[in-house]
């Protein structure tokens, strides 16, 4: 018999969902982390009166009452709905593509007019197959909506050029043909009335903690000590990139405190044009209104990965996810080990699907939740 139940290497979102339900049904579980705090990127801490989104905005949204229902017996979730501006080289317009976006640019409020000019710049193009990102936006939005709002912003964010980019990246475009700048359509839309910190504190009360625990650099250790382990980290690094790396967007953080209270009239501001180097400005202070006579801005600047930098956002073009598919069936030979997380599955997971996620993982353990 070994000591823990579970090892849970990561004390983000996943892991302590999973956590959670281990403890409560008896099981021994040790969650370590290699950074000094708990809760992945979705920390936040409170500076000057203000929760702080550490490593970015993260808003709480989703369409399953489930979801809802258990993030609320964790913290209160305040009602908050999302609404995103562009800048355009000083110019503002609204996101997503809504009836005052489609104002500002065509001269109209009429969602006939609007669809004709859309339509007829989709023809104009007259791509039937699109065979990068570029002709897949503008076959879906037309050209206009495309340079103005999409193109540099996204180049800046992937570090490579539209016509570069796979047409997947960008699946749709949603746009409405109605005033109506929510940003998610979900129908329970908020955010945790004491911070992020607060919901995974809740998750992980009772369960020993480690921070500043490397288990990669102590794996042999970790491993004697525990039954199973849940991985959250990057899959590459687990086996010592043995079959390559995976690629991965990064992000650089300026941050800088003003006396003033309020920099912006939105928690954010997307950037736009190429000569902006940051691709977007939070105002922390509004995501639970909390105005004073200070305010923190935070400029994001996307980046390419390196070794020992902060993964944030997997590439997950067709070379990827073969070599993804590879590791994973390195790892199936161990039945002891399950991944988990945006970096143990290599994919975007907002925080709705991350917690969807581990319920999965959980039903498939037989862990009752």
């Amino acid at each position: 018999m070994k000591e823990y139940d579970f090892l849970i290497v990561g004390s983000g979102l996943f892991g302590a969902t999973v956590g959670y339900f281990l403890k409560k049904s008896g099981k021994k579980v040790l969650v370590i982390d290699k950074r000094d705090h708990i809760g992945g990127n979705i920390y936040t801490k409170n500076e000057n009166g203000i929760d702080v989104h550490v490593y970015g905005a993260h808003i709480f949204h989703t369409t399953e009452k489930e979801v809802w229902d258990f993030v609320n017996t964790l913290d209160h979730f305040v009602p908050y709905n999302h609404s995103v501006d562009a800048n355009y080289k000083g110019e503002i317009y609204s996101l997503p593509f809504n009836m005052y976006t489609f104002e500002k640019v065509f001269g109209t409020s009429n969602p006939d007019e609007v669809a004709h000019f859309i339509e007829k710049e989709r023809n104009e193009a007259g791509i039937t197959d699109p065979a990068n990102l570029e002709e897949k936006a503008i076959s879906l939005v037309g050209k206009t909506i495309y340079e103005l709002l999409v193109k540099s912003y996204t180049e800046k964010q992937w570090g490579r050029k539209c016509t570069e980019l796979p047409p997947f990246i960008i699946s749709r475009l949603p746009f409405r043909l109605t005033f109506d700048n929510n940003y998610f359509n979900d129908a329970y839309q908020g955010m945790p009335e004491h911070g992020y910190t607060k919901v995974i504190e809740s998750l992980l009360n009772g369960i020993e903690v480690k921070l500043s625990e490397d288990y990669l650099s102590n794996k042999e250790y970790y491993d004697s000590i525990a039954e199973n382990v849940l991985y959250t980290g990057q899959i590459d690094a687990l086996f010592n990139y043995q079959l390559g790396d995976l690629e991965y967007r990064s992000i650089r953080f300026e941050n800088e405190w003003l006396d003033q209270e309020k920099f912006q009239n939105k928690a954010v501001i997307n950037y736009t044009d190429g000569d902006t180097k940051f691709t977007r400005i939070i105002e922390h202070s509004h995501f639970l209104k909390q105005y004073g006579d200070k305010t923190l801005i935070s400029k994001e600047y996307s980046s390419t990965y390196q070794r020992g930098g902060e993964p944030y956002y997997p590439v997950n073009n067709a070379k990827n996810n073969e070599l993804y598919a590879k590791y994973v069936e390195l790892a199936s030979k161990n039945k002891n080990l399950y991944l988990g997380g945006r970096l143990g599955l290599y994919k975007y997971l907002d925080m709705d699907d991350t917690i969807i996620e581990a319920f999965k993982l959980l039903d498939k353990l037989g862990i009752k939740r």
